[in-house]
């Protein structure tokens, strides 16, 4: 058995996710020995969860979009992989969607990445990836932490999450698209 079919059985199998297994749905990530890249989202979204497809959403086509990668290459290649801080969708929350659910990337993403030594980078979308993978090395907040992603380099590179909620986030820091997200194509495109 490969070892990632492996590790999504004892995912499925593991207590803290058996209200998902029950009802048939499985966890929501991809890991190939292959990536280079790794991108860390919050957790899967109503319509991901229900298609079973990670980033199929508005939030997806305006990530690839900032990636510089099409939606058939975003699904295919084998050298991105996709790891959610909660492979499962938790619920809506007054504004958007509840958390993903504490402990969840502490277990799974150190198991899976150990078997992923190819990546090079690990794109940090949103608050839950930066908070958990830089803790004390981040900024003041989120958006000097994303400003300052050359600090973070090659290992991780911090992102807004790329939801339609952030708009107004993107309108009031123009130097995002202007100054990171070409640095942040450039680094994808060279490990693809």
């Amino acid at each position: 058995m490969m070892i990632f079919e492996k590790i999504k059985q004892e995912i499925m199998n593991d207590p803290m996710n058996e209200s998902y297994t029950k009802k048939g749905i499985p966890p929501l990530f991809k890991a190939s020995v292959e990536a280079r890249i790794a991108i860390v989202g919050q957790a899967p979204g109503r319509k991901a969860e229900e298609t079973r497809l990670f980033w199929n959403d508005l939030s997806g086509d305006r990530l690839r979009e900032w990636i510089g990668v099409s939606r058939e290459l975003f699904y295919t290649t084998n050298r991105i992989a996709h790891l959610p801080m909660d492979f499962y969708y938790p619920g809506k929350a007054k504004s958007g969607d509840i958390p993903p659910r504490k402990g969840f990337a502490e277990k799974w993403h150190p198991i899976i990445l150990k078997e992923m030594p190819n990546i090079e980078t690990i794109i940090l979308v949103g608050s839950y990836a930066q908070e958990y993978y830089l803790n004390t090395r981040r900024e003041r907040n989120l958006t000097e932490t994303v400003r300052n992603y050359h600090k973070y380099l090659p290992e991780y590179f911090p992102l807004v999450h790329p939801s339609p909620l952030n708009l107004g986030w993107l309108k009031r820091n123009p130097w995002f698209e202007n100054e990171v997200l070409p640095v942040l194509k450039d680094i994808v495109k060279s490990k693809l």
